[in-house]
């Protein structure tokens, strides 16, 4: 698949990203970024690269308990379906 570049504006600088995925999702993950670090901005005096890395830090938290919560359901799920297999084999 070919790359599509797509250049966004993230902190007040733009920065030109080649994906695979479309420009719209493309500025969809840049404007959730650049407004985690304009929250953050307004309570913080941090400059921009610190400010980078605790979202960094928050984002990737937050992509470990999604995954955490994830396999969790999918274990559910997996009990509740030999549940009911049990169930319709008695």
């Amino acid at each position: 698949m070919e790359k599509i570049r797509t250049t966004v504006r993230i902190a007040g600088k733009d920065y030109t990203i080649a994906s695979t995925d479309s420009a719209e999702y493309v500025n969809r993950v840049a404007d959730w970024v650049n407004g985690r670090m304009e929250e953050l901005a307004a309570v913080t005096n941090l400059p921009a690269t610190q400010l980078a890395v605790l979202v960094a830090v928050n984002a990737a938290d937050d992509m470990m308990k999604s995954r955490d919560e994830i396999r969790r359901l999918k274990a559910e799920l997996d009990a509740l379906r030999h549940s009911e297999a049990e169930d319709a084999d008695a």
